[in-house]
């Protein structure tokens, strides 16, 4: 397998993984935690279903080691393509890692309180939840900016869909508008709907990356691979 095949392969893996601990935390696990509105009924619910918000904290970490990989193997996949582009997509993943981390930290710490309350648990646990899913809201930032560049590396690459590229430059866009409508506006219909573009870009990069890696025409034009540690002729 020739060597930039492989590191696209390897990227879409981490990528997939990434999309995988998303979808599960956040869109199926998440939601059924802190369903109550009195905080009382929300400290119970958290108890009854302590084995559900741990799995919650573990999917945020796989979320926040996936996240990590991908950006560090994008920057590896695209750095000869556009380098600052390249290191965009990295530092952007990485601040989006980072508020994975801090929201697992927060929803660690409120199971942790429901299982030994010190102080008043029942008002403290649904805060540190607020503030964990305003963290993901406010975070929509740097979801959106680290397709920017992604999409970017892609139009000047050639080595996946153009018409990818443009959907991953809209959606990152419509990432970074949604932030600001969801909390300028309170639409969060609106806000979820901008989104859309960024989720199909997203699935059709990751399917792209694994399954065909990078547009053939890359790989003759590529140079050859030589390892780092391979004596080269004076």
């Amino acid at each position: 397998m020739h060597a930039l095949t492989r590191t696209a392969r390897v990227t879409g893996l981490f990528y997939l993984g990434n999309a995988i601990t998303a979808i599960l935390g956040l869109l199926v696990v998440r939601p059924q935690l802190f369903a109550a509105d009195d905080a009382q009924a929300a400290l119970a619910d958290l108890i009854a279903h302590e084995s559900l918000a741990r799995a919650a904290v573990a999917l945020e970490l796989g979320m926040v080691v996936t996240q990590t990989l991908a950006a560090v193997w994008f920057y590896r996949l695209f750095r000869t393509v556009d380098a600052f582009a390249a290191s965009g997509i990295a530092a952007f993943g990485l601040v989006s890692a980072t508020v994975g981390l801090v929201s697992a930290a927060l929803l660690a710490t409120a199971v942790g309180l429901s299982v030994d309350p010190v102080g008043d648990a029942a008002a403290t646990v649904p805060v540190l939840f607020l503030i964990s899913d305003n963290l993901w809201g406010v975070g929509a930032l740097f979801f959106g900016l680290w397709l920017i560049p992604m999409g970017w590396c892609v139009l000047r690459s050639g080595w996946m869909p153009r018409i990818l590229g443009w959907i991953l430059l809209a959606g990152g866009v419509g990432y970074v508008i949604s932030a600001f409508v969801e909390y300028l506006a309170d639409a969060h219909v609106v806000a979820e709907a901008l989104t859309y573009p960024a989720a199909v870009g997203e699935l059709w990069m990751v399917g792209y990356l694994l399954i065909r890696g990078v547009h053939r025409k890359a790989l003759e034009e590529a140079p050859p691979t030589v390892h780092p540690l391979t004596p080269v002729a004076s």
